[in-house]
């Protein structure tokens, strides 16, 4: 028997996504049953129904009955009340609108008969695409492949063939290079030419160990090394072009590579999944709250990271979710991990009273861990703490306010929090509706910008350092590097032109307010 956990860690989004979950997502699944509205609305106990032929709210029937019968889940297309689910005590599942039902059906249907016969669905691509291109290669070269991270865990090989040595047979049997010989070829030096760069290296024939001749290469992304293939040589000699085969074989692999160390697990996956719909305010707590082991009721809090630029940006990113999450778990065991849209946020549940120093000083320990250790410079924003884990995607939207106010340079430090830079934020938030607002600005200002843009831009730059400096003339000039007198000229010309009176305290500030956009 499986759980609806296991099904949507299968399916995933964008294929569907999890609109509520009344009794969690530990619900067994023990049928895939498609559901046409003109049918008898009939279904029974585990079942996860597909409602095929209604979109939206025309599913509500549809919904109800599935609930009446005790399915696991009902799957739609189209936005739907979350309601009707809940108050059927059924979970709701939307499908994406360019799935085909046939694809979702297949899918969900094979992880049921999979668990049925006792086995599991396929965990992913990656590792299949792994062993076709060891074959490829073996094809290519006429020799024996292996390909290895830098662990010397084998992660995929091609079939096997005639005189394969004990080397190669002890480390796919047991699926890592056996210990005695992984200390001579580190001895021979053979490791620390494959890490250093691009490049063949050729390890001679040692019968009296039970070593053929064999060719490996480095795989690398920039100057990072990820992992070795190897191709022992059989019965017949390489082929001419093996060598050139090898070094392209190494360039092919280094993204394969990456998406398999960057790639998380299905399970994972799924639980990164329900944190980003959670912060993005998609998913209610409670139906989440049992999947992330988060009590719904304590306070929560969220932290932002930004990566800044930086060679093999995709590797970095996965490096450093893998640091935050090491480092967040230590502090709160049900913390969880996700990346939205570039950016890395961890939640941290079940907050203890004054948890503000601690959660403070982990951000910084993350930040200084990833610059010693990944060479990458990464900021961190703390979200407010929100007496309620429903209230996460709030405090997720302070992180990301205040990274936004990091980045333009208004915090020289690696990690701040909103009362760190809560003007900074405010006064940009009351510009963006300024700026959305046009009814609301003075048409007296709009000419006066369009003016100074057609007579050399000099007004604005005067007038806005003026009031910065609440009206101190030689502050303004000397952050203009102009002299003082001209800053008066400039101030009162701009008077003449706009009409504006500057001293009028509201026009002032309005003023202030304005040109900054």
């Amino acid at each position: 028997m499986t759980s609806l956990r296991h099904v949507l860690a299968t399916l995933g989004e964008p294929l569907v996504e999890v609109v509520v979950a009344p009794h969690g997502l530990g619900v067994p699944v023990t049928d895939v049953v498609i559901l046409d509205p003109e049918d008898p609305l009939e279904a029974s106990p585990g079942d996860l129904v597909l409602v095929i032929g209604a979109r939206g709210r025309a599913a509500a029937p549809a919904i109800r009955a599935a609930g009446r019968g005790g399915a696991a889940a009902v799957a739609v297309k189209g936005a739907t009340g979350a309601d009707v689910a809940a108050d059927a005590g059924v979970a709701l599942l939307t499908v994406g609108a360019e799935a085909r039902w046939e694809q979702v059906e297949s899918l969900a249907r094979g992880v049921v008969e999979a668990a049925r016969a006792g086995g599991e669905a396929a965990s992913g691509e990656v590792l299949g695409d792994l062993f076709a291109l060891a074959q490829t290669i073996a094809t290519l070269t006429g020799g024996l492949v292996s390909i290895e991270d830098t662990a010397n865990r084998v992660l995929a090989y091609s079939r096997a063939g005639d005189e394969v040595d004990e080397l190669r047979r002890l480390s796919i049997l047991g699926r890592e290079g056996p210990e005695r010989y992984l200390a001579m070829l580190r001895e021979w030096g053979v490791y620390q030419r494959l890490r250093a760069g691009e490049g063949i290296v050729r390890i001679d024939e040692r019968p009296e160990l039970g070593i053929r001749r064999r060719i490996a290469a480095g795989i690398h992304a920039g100057k990072q090394p990820l992992g070795t293939i190897w191709v022992q040589e059989g019965a017949q000699p390489l082929t001419e072009s093996a060598e050139t085969a090898l070094l392209g074989a190494s360039r092919t692999l280094a993204p394969q590579l990456i998406r398999a160390r960057t790639l998380p697990s299905p399970e994972l996956r799924l639980r990164e999944d329900l944190l980003a719909s959670l912060l993005e305010g998609r998913l209610d707590a409670e139906s989440v709250a049992d999947d992330i082991g988060a009590d719904p009721s304590r306070p929560a809090q969220v932290l932002a990271f930004s990566l800044e630029r930086s060679d093999n940006r995709q590797l970095r990113r996965a490096e450093l979710v893998h640091l935050i999450a090491v480092h967040t778990a230590a502090y709160r065991r049900s913390a969880l991990v996700s990346v939205i849209g570039g950016r890395v946020y961890a939640l941290l549940p079940d907050l203890p009273e004054h948890s503000d120093a601690a959660v403070l000083a982990l951000a910084r320990e993350i930040t200084a861990t990833a610059r010693r250790h990944l060479d990458v410079p990464v900021r961190a924003a703390l979200g407010g703490v929100v007496p309620r884990l429903s209230e996460a995607a709030a405090s997720r939207g302070d992180a990301d306010r205040v990274l936004a106010a990091m980045a333009r340079g208004h915090w020289a430090a690696d990690v701040a929090s909103l009362a760190d830079v809560r003007a900074e934020v405010l006064l940009s938030e009351v510009l963006a509706f300024l700026g959305e607002q046009p009814r609301i600005r003075d048409p007296r200002l709009v000419s006066l910008v369009e003016h100074d843009a057609e007579h050399g831009g000099i007004l604005v730059p005067a007038v806005l350092a003026w009031l910065d400096a609440f009206g101190d003339v030689r502050a303004a000039a000397g952050e203009l590097n102009i002299h003082p007198n001209t800053v008066r000229y400039r101030v009162r010309r701009a008077a003449e032109v706009s009409g504006v009176d500057f001293d009028d305290p509201a026009q002032r500030l309005l003023t202030q307010l304005q040109l900054r956009l």
